[in-house]
Parts: C-alpha cells; structure tokens; sequence
C-alpha cells in the first residue's frame, strides 16, 4: 500500500502576484477586443503603492495602460486611502514600447517569434480534469473573494492565499491532512472572529466532508496576524 502527501496552493485575486497578472491579462484583453492580431508581451510590477507596467506592444488597439491598471485594482477592492494601494492616488509607471523588430520578422510570416512550447496533461481525480489539491485551494480562493465581495465576511481584505495538503493511497485521493488559509483583515477583528468566519464559511461551503476527519488539521492565519500586507507596504 503506497501512501504519500500531495501539497497545492492557490492565491485571491487580491494578492500581489494575481493583481500583476490580471492588469497585465485585462491588457491584453483590451488590445485583442479592438485588434485579433495584436501582440502583446506586458507584464506588470506591484510594490510600494507603485504599479509598474512595461513590455512591448503592436497593435491598431487604442488602449490607456494606466486607467485599465487603476480600474482593476479598484474593481479587485483598493480603493480609498489606508487600504495598502489607494487605486486612484497610487503611483503608476507606464513603459510599453513597440515589439522588437528582430522579433517581429520572425512573427510576420506566421512563426512563433522567440516564444517556448508549453505542454501539460490532465487529471481525472476532478470533473475539471485538474488534480484535486490544486482545484480545491482554486476553490477555496474563489470564495474568499466572493464572501469579501458579497458581505459575507466584510472585514475580509483583497490578499489571501490557501493551501491544501492531500493524503493519497495507491495513487487514489484518500483523505485532506491540512487546510491553510491566510487571508487579509480589518485591523479591529480578533483572530477567533477570523477563524470562525472562514471555518464556517469558506472551508465548510467549499469542501465535501468525505474527505475530512478528526486528524484533518486547520491552519487559518497561523502567524496570528495579517492586516500589512507583504509587498505593498
């Protein structure tokens, strides 16, 4: 019998790497929506209440990188003074020149320029053909977000992550050892508050309970605290 743990994070749209990738992607977005041919290679740099966006761009689209970034961030939640990045007094560079001209000879008859081959597989332990630690802690982000969002737990902030670990036998899921989820709060709220919130409303609305057992253990916040966020400030 072969037993072995399996560990899978995820992180809310809140935190400091999905925020760069979805103004990078709204980018992207945008350009592809006005021009199917665009070429967008822009990436996005979040520190400091400073937002950093630069790479190269061609395309017809009309786009303002700045509002697109300070839109996103105020629809992910920053918005208004003494919440980490104020979405409309932050500060945001924009650096995006025309794509490389080496680059683009090899684009223009219809290569892949410098870009690599990516390559992956699926699984059947889920109906998303994901593997189930790495869909449960999607999971797990997506309702913080939403129980921030619809009030559920308002004193929730937009940075959270989650991570599940799993215990397999003979390849097959067999049990969840560990759930930890850490995740942004109001300054006011007691640790327990936050604890039982998330329990309650985010692990018990997410995870079948076939799979948890009195040896499962929780990790909610575990440092004790997390009202400064990690990168912004």
């Amino acid at each position: 019998m072969k037993q072995y743990l399996f560990t899978s994070e995820s992180v809310t749209e809140g935190h400091p790497d999905k925020l760069c990738d979805l103004i990078s992607d709204t980018i992207l977005d945008k350009c592809l929506e006005q021009d199917e041919n665009s070429r967008v290679a822009v990436e996005t740099f979040a520190s400091n209440d400073r937002i950093t966006i630069a790479g190269q761009l061609t395309t017809n689209a009309k786009i303002e990188p700045e509002k697109i970034a300070r839109e996103v961030l105020k629809n992910i939640g920053y918005k208004g003074k003494g919440i980490d990045i104020d979405n409309e007094n932050c500060i945001i560079d924009v650096n995006i020149t025309k794509q490389s001209a080496d680059i683009a000879q090899g684009v223009d008859i219809g290569g892949a320029g410098d870009q690599g081959i990516m390559f992956g597989f699926a699984s059947n332990e889920t109906e998303e053909y994901m593997p189930f630690a790495i869909e449960l802690a999607h999971k797990l982000s997506k309702r913080l977000t939403e129980v921030r969002k619809e009030g559920i737990l308002p004193y929730l902030g937009p940075d959270g992550k989650t991570q599940v670990t799993v215990e397999y036998e003979d390849e097959k899921v067999k049990r969840i050892e560990t759930i930890l989820i850490s995740n942004q709060h109001d300054e006011e709220v007691s640790l327990d508050i936050v604890k039982e919130g998330i329990i309650n409303e985010v692990i018990k609305k997410v995870v079948d309970p076939k799979y948890l057992d009195e040896k499962t253990k929780y990790y909610i916040n575990p440092t004790g605290r997390f009202v400064i966020r990690r990168t912004f400030k």
